[in-house]
């Protein structure tokens, strides 16, 4: 199982100073952020993308190659590639390139985004969401697998004997994960290709939450990938901590009150007991994770939201300390001596590699 931490790369003003970091300053310290997930010893560091004030993540694959220049094995992923409004030939070069940069140690998250004006931006239509997310990434799936693509659809221009390169590494694509937390569509898409679905997991109920993956599981099984307990899922969720729980809750309240995405809404009681952010001790963080796999079944990759609500830096670097000492190891643990034989880990360069290879000899002994 896979743990680390997705960035939404929020600039937002400390409520505790009234300061406001430059772009500069945020884009800087997502970097120092990622280099301290592999510090203390995490396996994932994801962004997002974003077109709009306050987020500045709007090239998410700039930013993971600064990041592997200075990194040597964490995993480096987004937590939204947006499938509907970026032209999926350049999806397929930009991240094969990227993949060659960080040695494998690439993959990504589709989704289809949830700002309405980026779609007139980029030239799309957001009624045509799904249909743009299910068209864009048939494409970009076969783009990463032959060599040579004769293609036609109804959102881009015909393709004809088009190349993309640089070829993915090793001629195995980067890992996809679709990420939705609403559209059973996209669950669908995720079952029916074999790739892994990502639900963010931070503003629902457990209940909602559920009947997606449980979707997935299901669909992922009648598609021929697996068993419904082997589908490849993710999970998404928001904490904050420090050693004494009243002393976390009333730290963080300041930031949850004023936050972009939730402030003004919920109280931070009714929040923490409704979703699954936890604000508490590493023990309350550990039971809380723990609990995910009770509702949800086995999974493989679990991705905090730290570095939100105008959190300055300090703080969040103290959160991963805590992470990465605290909360991590336990749950390594824990997750590993409950998970059956048969549920995979969460898929790699390597071992797609290795399956490529092993699907290979069986061909070759066969033939």
């Amino acid at each position: 199982m896979q743990f680390g931490i997705f960035s939404v790369s929020d600039v937002t003003t400390d409520p505790t100073t009234g300061r406001t970091p430059t772009e500069g300053e945020r884009i800087k310290a997502m970097v120092r952020i990622a280099l301290k997930a592999e510090e203390v010893g995490l396996d994932v560091f994801a962004s997002g993308e974003h077109h709009n004030p306050p987020f500045v993540a709007s090239s998410p694959t700039t930013m993971l190659g600064y990041v592997a220049a200075q990194t040597e094995k964490i995993v480096l992923s987004t937590s939204t590639t947006l499938i509907t409004t970026n032209d999926p030939v350049k999806i397929a070069e930009d991240f094969a390139m990227l993949q060659h940069l960080a040695d494998g140690r690439v993959d990504l998250m589709m989704g289809r985004g949830n700002t309405g004006p980026v779609y007139p931006w980029f030239g799309q239509d957001i009624r045509q969401g799904i249909p743009l997310a299910l068209e864009n990434y048939n494409l970009l799936h076969r783009l990463w697998r032959e060599d040579v693509v004769d293609w036609e659809g109804k959102f881009r221009t015909p393709l004809q004997g088009f190349t993309s390169t640089p070829r993915p590494l090793d001629g195995v694509p980067p890992f996809v994960w679709h990420g939705s937390i609403r559209s059973p569509e996209i669950a669908e898409q995720a079952a029916y290709y074999g790739d892994g679905f990502f639900h963010n997991n931070i503003f629902w109920p457990a209940t909602h939450t559920k009947k997606l993956i449980s979707l997935y599981r299901r669909r992922f099984e009648h598609y021929g990938h697996g068993r419904a307990d082997q589908a490849v899922v993710g999970l998404g969720g928001q904490v904050f901590m420090r050693k004494n729980s009243q002393d976390a809750v009333k730290e963080f309240r300041p930031y949850f009150d004023n936050a972009p995405v939730y402030g003004g809404g919920p109280s931070l009681e009714e929040f923490t007991r409704e979703t699954p952010l936890t604000v508490g001790s590493p023990q309350e963080v550990i039971d809380r994770t723990l609990g995910f796999r009770e509702s949800f079944g086995d999974y493989q990759r679990q991705l905090f939201l730290m570095d939100h609500a105008g959190l300055p830096l300090k703080t969040v670097l103290e959160q991963l300390d805590l992470l990465g000492e605290e909360v991590v190891p336990v749950l390594r643990k824990e997750f590993a001596a409950k998970k059956p034989e048969h549920v995979p880990d969460a898929p790699t360069h390597a071992s797609l590699l290795a399956a490529k290879e092993r699907a290979t000899t069986n061909t070759e002994v066969q033939e």
